[in-house]
């Protein structure tokens, strides 16, 4: 029978720390399967670019390419 259980932790030296509230559930040598989904923080910062692509601006009026010309 599989019995899950979720809980957020942080790596500290290379060990995940079970919250005291599930080490009952968790008995010494029980066969466990870990799955281990990480968030990580963005290599590098936002920039405008970043925001207009995920967020354009709409923009009524719009001039063509022969209207900007004949000006």
């Amino acid at each position: 029978m599989l019995n899950a259980i979720e809980f957020q932790a942080k790596i500290q030296n290379g060990l995940i720390q079970i919250p005291e509230e599930y080490k009952q559930e968790l008995g010494e040598g029980d066969d466990v399967k870990v799955i281990v989904l990480v968030t990580k923080k963005s290599s590098r910062q936002r920039d405008i670019i970043d925001e207009l692509t995920e967020n354009p601006i709409q923009v009524d009026d719009v001039l063509n390419r022969e209207e900007i010309y004949n000006r």
